[in-house]
């Protein structure tokens, strides 16, 4: 069986800069992700990602690349697979900026607009039909619209609800 992926293309008025900084700081994290990252973000070190007041670690995983603000990745794992390398996904954040020329020649730029960065995440490595795929299909779009809503507006989305 063949391993599923996923790829989600998003552009937010910002500077790679303030998006490495919203995925890698566990306070920033906390507020449009409603859980938060934690690690040192170095290669080999380990990362969890934190639930709200329990604590929780609700995905363990390590740092594989990092190379700030332009690219993390990371491995990811429900609790009870930590270790399991078969069950052990992996996460690529991707950050560019897009350049006035670019944007130009896409019609997006506007007098005074601000910096633009695509960021790509792809979710890779994932067992197909597994109830990580059922989670991070939901997950992702949501997390990274809150995201792109903090970073813009300064208001996060109300990222579980119903």
């Amino acid at each position: 069986m063949s391993d599923t992926e996923f790829v989600y293309v998003t552009y937010i008025a910002s500077t790679p800069e303030e998006i490495w900084k919203a995925i890698t700081d566990a306070d920033i994290s906390q507020r449009y992700w409603g859980n938060a990252n934690v690690s040192q973000w170095k290669p080999g070190s380990p990362w969890k990602h934190v639930g709200g007041a329990s604590k929780d670690t609700l995905i363990p995983g390590e740092v594989v690349e990092s190379v700030p603000p332009k690219r993390l990745v990371v491995t990811w794992a429900a609790p009870a697979d930590a270790g399991n390398k078969a069950a052990t996904s992996r996460v690529t954040f991707t950050l560019e900026p897009v350049s006035n020329d670019q944007r130009r020649a896409h019609h997006l730029v506007e007098k005074g607009a601000a910096n633009m960065v695509r960021l790509t995440v792809v979710h890779d490595r994932l067992q197909p039909g597994s109830e990580m795929v059922r989670g991070i299909t939901d997950g992702w779009p949501r997390v990274l619209s809150s995201l792109k809503s903090f970073l813009e507006t300064g208001r996060p989305l109300n990222v579980w609800a119903a």
